[in-house]
């Protein structure tokens, strides 16, 4: 499974509004300059991430987009799911043989147990202290 710009991307939106939470909404064109991002591909990530009920939009001069719900209550899955679909390593896994089958589903688990276990909140709160690996956006 490799993680696409829309994954890494949407996981950049959520982090900075992560660190952001509770100053109000923030502009996908301040993220995008602080990442030198595409500010229009932002907006095309910021729609499903909004459908799927992880941020909310406040329009107007001081608009932008805040997280939904508490930065320690989004997961990286919930993110990843919304803009990569499925975790699996391999389609058709069911169509394995057995041995292959396990290895994938040991494969996918150990995946869903990462994601599903680090939150926004985490990623937000990660400093560099130079003793630890730092986050990697694909797998």
């Amino acid at each position: 499974m490799k993680i696409s710009t829309k994954g890494r991307y949407g996981l950049t939106i959520m982090i900075e509004l992560g660190k952001r939470h509770g100053e109000g909404p923030t502009s996908l064109k301040a993220i995008a300059k602080a990442h030198n991002l595409s500010e229009h591909y932002l907006e095309q990530l910021a729609g499903p991430l909004r459908n799927a009920g992880l941020v909310r939009s406040i329009r107007g001069a001081y608009g932008g987009y805040v997280l939904a719900d508490e930065p320690s209550k989004i997961t990286a899955g919930d993110i990843i799911r919304v803009l990569e679909g499925p975790i699996s390593p391999v389609e058709g896994i069911e169509d394995e043989e057995p041995a292959k089958r396990e290895l994938w589903m040991r494969i996918r688990d150990a995946v869903k147990d990462v994601l599903d276990n680090t939150t926004v909140e985490d990623l937000a709160n990660h400093t560099d202290d130079g003793q630890s690996e730092p986050y990697m956006f694909y797998i």
